[in-house]
């Protein structure tokens, strides 16, 4: 494993979580994520133990990843960046690569090996020219099951379509994103097709005209803890969120929920740097926060699944309620048997022109 540097720059501020007002001539790192369950899950995993080992370094948890890819364009643009590390997901990360406002990020030359050597280009799930994955997730659907109280739940993404059988408002992320590729799901597209058909234009009217048969009965969301709150408020019987945040409403929250992996769609999430950021202070952290065992830590705190191979036989018991993990893990045999991974690639090249035209579709 490479040696970590121990470089000790500027003073900065003492707003981080678990340093005290008193911190003097600290070196604040900027750190940009999703807030609520997954940020505390890398202020425990990470933060705070690089901030024990590091006590010169102020780590500053800032929610703005819902608009990461514009807020790094933004401060790019004026020539202003002040965020150092950005959690993304790989599609809006391919595309801020593309666009030259993020760093390249050569994996092998930063990141630490497999505690085996293996190095981290054969180790992690998959690594982007300017992106480091961290965990592996998912978007699937919920449901309450008060909701139901015969006792027949949904189970299938296409029981998310039967209103007869499963009534009730729907809870949908307002992104065409997963829903394009579970309305056509749901009209009886094989999943492993899902993006053939997508890729055309009858497919793409195919998506709406099935997902429109939702738009009456659907609540739109926007932040991730959202979903949880509408189930619980019983605003909605079924909603679309984060595997991670139903987790933690359902197991720490003993909330009366239920999760449909059947179609969950799964996206890798990770580390970007925007342009001029990547000093000696943020090769080291992202060399700490990335190794097998920090990713197997934030598994304790959150049901996301680590992005290197050499982690998940470390994933153990929740650092709180002490239950097995492994089950909760989008990747478990169990809850993997009919996932849609989503094409990254595919999103990069058609996602302005698909957003465009679900905002139109939305407001029609």
């Amino acid at each position: 494993m490479k040696l970590r540097k121990a470089t000790l720059l500027a003073a900065g501020s003492a707003l981080a979580l678990g340093v005290s007002a008193g911190a003097a001539s600290a070196e604040t790192l900027t750190i940009v994520s999703w807030g609520g369950a997954y940020t505390m899950s890398q202020q425990k995993a990470y933060h705070e133990p690089y901030m024990e080992m590091n006590p010169d370094v102020n780590i500053v948890n800032v929610d703005k990843s819902a608009n990461g890819l514009a807020g790094i364009r933004a401060q790019v643009q004026a020539g202003n960046v002040t965020w150092d590390i950005v959690d993304m997901l790989e599609g809006p990360a391919m595309t801020a690569c593309a666009e030259g406002i993020v760093e390249p990020l050569p994996a092998d030359e930063i990141l630490a090996e497999a505690p085996d050597g293996t190095p981290p280009s054969e180790d992690f799930v998959q690594l982007r020219e300017c992106f480091v994955p961290s965990i592996v997730y998912a978007t699937l659907f919920a449901y309450n099951k008060e909701a139901f109280p015969s006792g027949d739940y949904p189970s299938t993404v296409q029981d998310v379509w039967n209103m007869d059988a499963y009534p009730g408002k729907r809870g949908l992320q307002k992104i065409p994103a997963g829903n394009m590729e579970w309305a056509l799901v749901a009209d009886g597209v094989p999943m492993d097709e899902v993006y053939e058909v997508l890729d055309t234009d009858e497919g793409v009217a195919r998506a709406f005209a099935k997902l429109g048969e939702l738009k009456d009965e659907a609540v739109w969301w926007s932040e991730g803890a959202q979903p949880p709150q509408l189930l619980a408020d019983q605003e909605v019987s079924i909603a679309t969120g984060y595997n991670g945040r139903f987790f933690n409403a359902q197991v720490m929250e003993d909330q009366p929920f239920e999760l449909i992996w059947h179609g969950q769609y799964f996206e890798l999430d990770g580390w970007v740097v925007p342009k001029g950021k990547l000093t000696d202070r943020v090769k080291d952290y992202l060399n700490f926060a990335t190794d097998t065992q920090r990713l197997a830590d934030q598994a304790k705190y959150i049901s996301y699944g680590p992005a290197r191979a050499s982690s998940a036989e470390l994933v153990s018991t929740h650092a709180e309620a002490g239950i097995d993990m492994k089950p909760h893990m989008p990747t478990s045999p169990e809850n993997f048997q009919n996932p849609i991974p989503k094409n990254a690639e595919w999103w990069a090249d058609n996602g302005d022109a698909m957003a465009a035209r679900f905002n139109a579709w939305l407001a029609r």
